[in-house]
């Protein structure tokens, strides 16, 4: 269960956990964020156990890329992203590169990485990143059928019960998120190269991506009109 509240006058983000898969997801989360700190990155400031455990997140500005609704998938704002002139989009779509850079640092992988995760706030054009509970020390071998995580988003690998999951797989969870970023309802709006990156990315065969977090990061920065400050 996720709610915000006002506390004399500051907001937060709380989220509890209901049920024993929700309280170990959390349980995850905190060694996430405690491996893993970035700019980016919304972390939890407050962690209580009364006694169910609950994390206290500071409160950020912003809109989810793709909001969960009971009617459904509500992405509106996404569309409103689409908008955005193409050198704001590729500086959000840099700073979730960055904080993965990080990320891929500290050895852990990217699972249930998708645009839910992504929190926009057009106001200040600041891209956020929340939600990333379910990251994961890698590499390591798939024990189930599949991970949990968006179709859209996920690697094939991650659909292999004995695959393994590593740095290639954050790769391809990146390179779906600047294909959907730069591809609205008019088509792709980035350059050739930038596209071909994207698909270089996205190989279905783990061993065609590129190696690493920070080259994808490198060689799409190198594709960009407008470089990105590191």
């Amino acid at each position: 269960m996720s709610y915000g509240i006002d506390v004399d006058g500051h907001r937060w983000f709380v989220k509890t956990a209901t049920s024993t898969d929700a309280a170990a997801s959390l349980e995850n989360a905190l060694r996430v964020h405690d491996r893993c700190q970035h700019p980016a990155i919304v972390s939890p400031v407050r962690r209580l156990r009364m006694p169910t455990l609950t994390l206290v997140y500071p409160w950020r500005n912003g809109t989810v890329l793709n909001h969960a609704t009971i009617a459904g998938s509500n992405r509106s704002a996404l569309e409103r992203f689409h908008q955005l002139p193409v050198q704001v989009i590729e500086n959000a779509i840099a700073t979730v590169l960055d904080a993965h850079l990080e990320i891929a640092r500290r050895g852990l992988v990217a699972v249930d990485f998708y645009d839910g995760c992504l929190l926009y706030d057009f106001d200040r054009d600041e891209m956020w990143l929340i939600d990333l509970d379910e990251y994961r020390p890698g590499p390591f071998v798939v024990n189930v059928d599949r991970l949990p995580g968006s179709t859209r988003y996920m690697a094939p690998e991650e659909f292999v019960r004995g695959a393994v999951i590593d740095e290639r797989t954050t790769v391809f969870g990146l390179g779906r998120m600047i294909q959907h970023l730069l591809t609205s309802h008019e088509g792709w709006r980035g350059t050739p190269r930038q596209r071909a990156v994207a698909v270089r990315a996205t190989d279905p065969d783990p061993v065609s991506r590129y190696e690493t977090v920070a080259v994808l990061f490198d060689t799409w920065t190198a594709t960009s009109d407008h470089p990105p400050a590191r």
